[in-house]
């Protein structure tokens, strides 16, 4: 069952956020991942408004999402992240078996 990282920041110094964005892409591929969205514009339709920055990454398994998450490689890229920018959320959520037709009381 596929898993999502969903994280959501605010980035106040791009030129050091790049040397993050630049490691990462070969990381996530290391670990079966793909971005599904990595920075685009984003609309908020309800709720409190967010002007951040928003990635998501899919992976086969939370398991897969996890060895990511703690690679060496990826630990050391994140350093260049958490010096650039403010960690908002990030969660990992495991996708749903029933995706077509969910249980409704669910």
């Amino acid at each position: 069952m596929p898993a999502y990282v969903i994280s959501m920041m605010s980035v106040h110094d791009p030129e050091t956020y790049r040397k993050y964005t630049d490691r990462t892409p070969p990381i996530v591929k290391k670990h079966g991942g793909r971005f599904l969205t990595r920075g685009e514009e984003i609309a908020c339709v309800e709720g409190r408004d967010y002007d951040g920055r928003m990635v998501i990454l899919e992976f086969p398994s939370r398991a897969h999402a996890e060895a990511w998450y703690n690679d060496p490689a990826y630990q050391e890229a994140m350093k260049f992240r958490q010096a650039a920018s403010t960690m908002n959320y990030l969660f990992i959520q495991a996708g749903g078996e029933n995706t077509r037709d969910p249980d409704p009381k669910l």
